[in-house]
């Protein structure tokens, strides 16, 4: 009868675990891409989300404000400053790994029948004892231990400097983006600022430019010029037009270049201040050795190879300490409600060594992984630091080279002006034709052009040549609390110690 009441209880087990193996097999999960109505709340969501929080803009901008925008509001920068936030959040977490585990544990047990035994005697080979339980069929147990692994202590206490060294590679990076973000604002800045000043005339000069191709091609319909001069006008009128379409598209393309700098929604329209040119920038007198030394300490590039070296090196040391034996040692205090039992409360401590004898094996592989990845990163930064190098020396030329395609462009532009005052004299008196005209408005524009082109890229290379050290385009932090105008007149008290300090050395 037992035999029969025990099968039973086997094969209602075996039905249970059928129709639980069957439910799970069941369960699939399919990918389930998002809906149209999903994409188009994500969309409407992002579309007003990238541009949020900011401080409208409330006038024109100058240069300062425009880097202060980029810096405090452009999205790529922005992740980078969440990048870091993140890392030293997970530094922070990785220093309760080196606390000892305190664990809580409480549960509810219960049985259909008592879990009762007899015994065997090993002599007789007969029941010495009548079946009999210690165990009640429900009960209640609890217990709360402490317990301190210090292998697990060692590995954690490296792995939380690799973070805080995960951290340091972090705000290197986030150096590195701002200085490129305010390379790329100065140079639109300064086209932006051409295009503010100049497209209205070039649309003007393209207006008469249209209008006198199509007097002249009527001229030649009608035979009133030789075929010949009116193809050849026509043909410089047209290159004339392209020219100004070519400086157009330029110009045009470096103001929405700004605006995504900066971070405004784009096609919004905004204004800059004009400056006035100034007729020199700062001479760079900082010799070519001093600047190639400050570039190989200060290069966020380099720092950052520096801090994967020292992870590298902890990496060592925890792969060596990987190989000691586990000490834990525990104590703890448990509750049972089992009435059977003579002490339903005790305290218990102890302490436990566990050896893994795999990790000896392995140990000479891991230190050869470790140090090869060593080499490799040794190599990069002797790679990096040469070109580095080249960067300073090429940023240094650079510059040098701008200023004096600036001091060339503006004696030309200078000269063109001239010119064009003894042309309009001239047209006025009638001896100098309407084409003569046009053509000598179409050189000043574009020498106009050319010149705050010129000065835009010199612009470019002064920045370009602090980006190419690794000296900070800022010296305060950028935070959210921070306005705009605090943060662009920091940026402009920097930039003028620094043209100061350059001068001086």
């Amino acid at each position: 009868m037992s035999n029969i009441v025990n099968y039973g209880h086997v094969s209602r087990a075996v039905a249970i675990a059928a129709a639980l193996a069957t439910t799970l097999s069941s369960c699939t999960i399919a990918p389930k891409p998002m809906t149209n109505k999903e994409l188009d709340t994500r969309s409407q969501e992002n579309r007003l989300a990238v541009t949020a929080s900011q401080e409208p803009v409330s006038g024109p901008i100058n240069l300062y404000e425009a880097m202060a925008r980029a810096l405090k509001y452009n999205l790529d920068y922005k992740v980078e400053q969440l990048n870091q936030i993140y890392k030293d959040r997970e530094l922070k977490l990785s220093t309760y790994d080196m606390l000892p585990q305190l664990i809580a544990n409480a549960g509810y047990y219960e049985r259909s029948n008592d879990a009762g035994a007899s015994s065997l005697s090993l002599l007789t080979r007969k029941q010495s004892l009548e079946p009999s339980t210690s165990t009640e069929r429900s009960g209640v147990t609890s217990d709360l231990s402490l317990s301190w692994d210090i292998l697990d202590f060692g590995l954690s206490y490296i792995r939380a400097h690799q973070k805080a060294d995960a951290v340091l590679i972090a705000q290197e990076e986030r150096r590195r983006v701002s200085n490129r973000i305010i390379e790329d604002v100065r140079t639109a800045y300064w086209k932006a600022v051409s295009a503010q000043r100049l497209l209205s005339q070039l649309s003007e000069l393209q207006t008469s430019i249209k209008t006198t191709l199509a007097n002249s091609e009527k001229l030649a319909d009608r035979r009133h010029a030789p075929p010949l001069v009116a193809l050849t006008y026509q043909r410089e009128l047209l290159e004339i037009e392209g020219n100004v379409k070519a400086l157009t598209r330029e110009l045009q393309i470096s103001k929405a270049q700004l605006a995504a700098l900066m971070n405004l929604d784009p096609g919004s329209p905004y204004e800059l201040l004009v400056p006035q040119r100034e007729k020199a920038l700062p001479a760079i007198r900082m010799s070519l050795n001093a600047q190639v030394a400050a570039a190989l300490r200060n290069r966020p590039e380099l720092r950052q190879l520096g801090y994967q070296q020292r992870i590298n090196k902890q990496e060592l040391d925890a792969q060596i300490l990987s190989v000691f034996p586990n000490l834990k040692g525990f104590v703890g205090v448990n509750y049972d409600n089992n009435d059977y039992l003579y002490n339903n409360h005790w305290t218990q401590f102890g302490a436990r060594a566990s050896f893994n004898l795999m990790n000896v094996f392995r140990l000479p592989d891991a230190k050869r992984t470790v140090t090869a990845e060593g080499d490799v990163l040794r190599a990069k930064e002797l790679a990096t630091a040469m070109a580095v190098m080249t960067q300073v020396h090429v940023a240094h030329t650079r510059y040098e080279l701008y200023i004096s395609e600036l001091e060339t462009a503006g004696h030309r532009n200078d000269i063109q002006n001239r010119i064009m005052r003894q042309i309009e004299g001239g047209y006025r008196a009638g001896s100098v034709s309407q084409q003569s005209k046009l053509r000598e408005q179409m050189n000043s524009l574009v020498s106009e052009v050319r010149y705050d082109l010129a000065y835009a890229d010199a612009q470019n290379a002064y920045a370009n040549l602090y980006t190419a050290m690794g000296v900070d385009s800022f010296a305060p932090e950028v935070s959210g609390p921070q306005s705009v105008s605090q943060l662009a007149a920091a940026l402009s008290a920097l930039w003028t110690q620094r043209a100061d300090a350059v001068s001086a050395e």
